[in-house]
């Protein structure tokens, strides 16, 4: 499994957000304009407490594994799979729905005068800090996952041959 670049999510969050903040433009010169929904940035925290809460549970699990304490519960491989895989899953979509908020909120920042507008920044730019939550928790969550290397694979611990 391949590690988050931190690279690519902010490319796909740049390039999200140039493109929403066009066609935010685009929509505005029709005459009306798509609302920022106050559901966008509440389901983005729910998913970064969620993966928060279960990095927490994972990362105490393989402390208490790992110093050997009586009734331990060990973390089964395939459940950190699929956290990690939702994690990666999750910091991709919140790094392209950020994007599109971002990119919708700079555009809405030009016209703060209208109090609907401003709300919608407002909201648009929590759902942006809610995506960047979302990230920092996927990524925590990856590393706390990570397997330790493997010194025969590093070829560290190998002989050299002659």
């Amino acid at each position: 499994m391949r590690e988050l670049r931190i690279r690519m999510l902010a490319g796909v969050f740049i390039v999200a957000g140039v493109l929403s903040w066009a066609g935010t433009r685009l929509w505005n010169a029709v005459g009306t304009l798509p609302s920022v929904p106050l559901a966008a940035p509440i389901v983005l925290a729910l998913i970064a407490v969620v993966l928060l809460s279960t990095t927490i549970s994972i990362r105490a699990r393989l402390k208490a594994q790992r110093e050997r304490q009586p009734e331990a519960k060990g973390v089964d491989p395939l459940m950190a799979a699929r956290a990690v895989v939702f994690g990666q899953a999750s910091a991709l979509v919140a790094a392209l729905v950020a994007g599109m908020y971002g990119g919708t909120g700079v555009f809405l920042l030009e016209h703060l005068e209208v109090p609907a507008r401003r709300d919608q920044a407002i909201y648009a730019g929590f759902a942006v800090l809610a995506g960047l939550g979302v990230i920092a928790a996927a990524v925590f969550l990856e590393r706390v996952c990570k397997l330790p290397e493997d010194d025969e694979h590093n070829g560290a611990g190998a002989a050299p041959t002659a």
